[in-house]
């Protein structure tokens, strides 16, 4: 198989798993990427009423972060920077995920390895874990969180190095 035929078929795995989550995890998802990347007005994209500022607002505060976090990912059996990359991303993801739009670990594992690269899969699991089971998360939620996580995701022996191909994006119809 060359390598645009495996690049193609990744793009279109991913798509597929995009396409099975909730309508809100996926809004979520496209909402949280361009406010990351930077792509438009995410104020006037997703709060054009104002009703979303606040929580929008917070999210770019929190997302700043995510340029050093995107370097700083610590090899998988060094301690150094440990505690700090877990810790900055246990605080980001318990902000997502006190939201209530993502609902499962696959939809929170597809926004991450987006948010912070190929680098971040081996520490999803645990900042997944330790986000959800915090007294921030409800607890009808947390239990919803932690029984979405599989005991393959959570024992995997390895993850793949190959970055995300497929970053999903609102489409807006100018027609009314």
């Amino acid at each position: 198989m060359s390598y645009r035929s495996s690049t193609a078929s990744l793009a279109i795995a991913e798509m597929r798993e995009f396409a099975g989550f909730t309508a809100s995890e996926r809004q979520f998802i496209e909402r949280s990427l361009d406010i990351a990347l930077g792509r438009g007005d995410a104020f006037k994209q997703w709060s054009p009423d104002g009703s979303e500022a606040v929580t929008i607002r917070k999210q770019y505060l929190a997302y700043r972060e995510l340029r050093t976090l995107r370097e700083a990912a610590p090899e998988p059996n060094a301690m150094d920077g440990l505690s700090y990359y877990i810790g900055a991303l246990v605080r980001i993801a318990t902000q997502d995920l006190a939201l209530e739009q993502i609902e499962s670990f696959s939809a929170f594992r597809f926004l991450y390895e987006r948010l912070l690269g190929a680098s971040a899969r081996p520490y999803l699991p645990a900042v997944f874990c330790a986000a959800a089971a915090l007294p921030q998360i409800r607890p009808g939620i947390r239990r919803v969180l932690l029984q979405s996580l599989s005991e393959t995701a959570a024992t995997a022996p390895g993850w793949s190095e190959r970055e995300p191909s497929f970053y999903p994006e609102r489409v807006v119809s100018d027609a009314a």
